[in-house]
């Protein structure tokens, strides 16, 4: 079985996807303009560097130190009341964490929201369910580089490949997969892929220790 189990966050056990959808649309229209869908899929799992230079981009605009720290400082006061008006959970997702606990695997938060906005996320998770946390603001290179992963790994002192990721997104599950993890995938708001090593899930619904072994065992069989 394995040792350690990676959680990202947004989209995984908390339901604030929607949330960042609002935030981030509303910070295209204060920059200038209406997001398509296809900028707002592009943002989606991204790191907060990565997803402004998306925006800056489908609007045309430079992206100048001075406007993307601006930009930064709007999108993570909007998205913090956003959050203060009260954060849900994702179906499955409590009874999961508990699950991973019972497995007696060490378990870790890994997500690209920053430490200011993890903070408040973390009151609602419940901070024992989690041995570490990485947040966007503490890796040189966010998701989809295999960096948040490694380092969520190696702070359970671990290998990534010991330990099984659980992502919603394109990019999370490319960055878990990058660092050597198996990967197990609820898909969110964007389609995932199948790829070697990874195993698709429809919910967290259900993941029960004896699951958390099937997908484990699923996971190294999808070469």
């Amino acid at each position: 079985m394995c040792d350690g189990v990676l959680w990202d966050m947004d989209g995984t056990l908390l339901d604030t996807e929607k949330l960042w959808d609002v935030a981030v649309r509303e910070l295209s229209e204060h920059l200038g303009g209406p997001m398509s869908d296809e900028t707002r899929e592009a943002t989606i799992g991204a790191s907060s560097a990565n997803a402004l230079a998306v925006v800056f981009d489908s609007l045309g605009l430079d992206k100048k130190p001075a406007a993307l720290a601006e930009a930064k400082a709007w999108l993570f006061a909007r998205v913090g009341e956003l959050f203060g008006a009260g954060l849900e959970w994702r179906p499955g997702a409590r009874d999961a964490l508990q699950a991973a606990r019972d497995l007696g695997a060490r378990t870790a938060l890994v997500t690209n929201t920053e430490r200011v906005l993890t903070e408040p996320a973390l009151d609602v998770l419940g901070r024992g369910f989690f041995d570490a946390t990485v947040c966007g603001d503490e890796v040189s290179d966010g998701k989809p580089s295999p960096e948040p992963y490694a380092r969520g790994a190696a702070l359970l002192g671990l290998r990534p490949e010991q330990c099984l990721a659980i992502e919603d997104s394109p990019t999370g599950a490319a960055s878990a997969t990058a660092a050597g993890c198996r990967v197990l995938v609820v898909p969110g708001v964007a389609l995932v892929d199948e790829a070697p090593r990874r195993v698709l899930r429809t919910s967290l619904v259900g993941l029960t220790t004896a699951e958390f072994a099937r997908v484990w065992e699923s996971a190294e069989a999808a070469r």
